[in-house]
């Protein structure tokens, strides 16, 4: 069953009462909900924010259904997200997260076998002067070559 952490509910609290209309704090929630779940929103999570913020379910489902930032199901160790949108598409972002996939053996959105990752296609991620590109985690990686992106995920620890 999920829990938020002490100092987790401490922040939603305080997000809460920040704004004028407790709702506006849904999605800060849901970030500290999603980083304290191994990277994803389970729909325990949904429920236990509904309860700790007194606010309907559907409410917060609708926000996070909304959202892409908020991961539906369970993702590697490092979420990389490649960006094939337009700008990107037109300058090798599709390809990318294809290689990306084969180098790891995994299908788009799966986990790798070591836990480590999951690549997903996504929408713009606003950095379409430095097409392709990619977010991993927080982190992002602009102007990409296929061998370029490796490296970087292979480096990670």
């Amino acid at each position: 069953m999920f829990k938020l952490s002490e100092e987790g509910v401490a922040f939603v609290k305080k997000e809460m009462a920040r704004y004028e209309d407790k709702r506006s704090a849904i999605i800060p929630a849901l970030f500290r909900a999603q980083s304290e779940n191994n990277g994803w929103v389970s729909p325990e999570a949904i429920t236990y924010l509904s309860d700790l913020m007194e606010l309907p379910e559907p409410w917060i489902n609708e926000v996070f259904t909304f959202y892409t930032m908020f991961n539906k199901q369970p993702v590697g160790k490092y979420h990389v997200q490649v960006c094939c949108n337009v700008s990107c598409a037109m300058n090798g972002g599709r390809e990318l997260a294809d290689h990306l996939s084969q180098t790891f053996k995994i299908k788009n959105d799966e986990i790798s076998a070591d836990g480590r990752y999951t690549v997903s296609r996504v929408e713009c991620l606003g950095a379409c002067d430095k097409a392709p590109m990619m977010q991993v985690n927080d982190d992002y990686h602009e102007g990409l070559t296929n061998e370029k992106a490796v490296e970087i995920l292979r480096g990670l620890k």
